[in-house]
């Protein structure tokens, strides 16, 4: 006799196991491993990796930062408005926090578009000619900060959207 609105069995599918576990698996992979996703993470990577490498040449070891980074700031970059002790100091710690954001995946709109203000940044009064590397830049900071990190990644771990 079978009761309506009830599984016409009483026992649950067991779970998959050997080659039909990895196929679970792959499928359940290709949910969430998006083009969206696959392009947010790369995007995240290759950001981080040029302001990261940047901000490693304006240190000696991990938190001391050296004079060469200050004495850029103060000879060559000439910001206005920011001493340029303080400019060095800000900038060599958003390039050493933001790329790191950004390869968690944890605050990424945030990080992108902070990382953006800084490219513009040089772009008005640093390096004004060098404005087919920065549009580059640029153009993968905008993909982030408007579709966000994607699912592989902190802020969809957290349920940030």
């Amino acid at each position: 006799m079978h009761i309506p609105n009830t599984p016409a069995t009483h026992f649950p599918t067991p779970p998959a196991t050997g080659p039909r576990m990895l196929w679970a698996r792959l499928a359940d992979a290709a949910t969430w491993l998006t083009p969206h996703s696959l392009l947010a993470l790369v995007n995240r990577v290759a950001i981080a990796g040029i302001f990261w490498l940047s901000a490693r040449t304006k240190v000696e070891g991990w938190f001391t930062i050296s004079d060469s980074a200050y004495t850029l700031f103060r000879d060559e970059y000439k910001l206005p408005v920011l001493p340029p002790e303080l400019a060095a100091q800000m900038a060599t710690v958003a390039e050493h926090l933001f790329p790191v954001l950004l390869v968690l995946g944890l605050f990424t709109r945030l990080s992108a578009l902070a990382l953006l203000g800084m490219t513009l940044t040089i772009q008005l009064f640093v390096y004004p000619d060098a404005w087919p590397t920065h549009l580059s830049w640029a153009g993968l900071m905008l993909y982030l900060v408007g579709r966000g990190a994607g699912n592989v990644s902190l802020d969809r771990a957290f349920g940030v959207r």
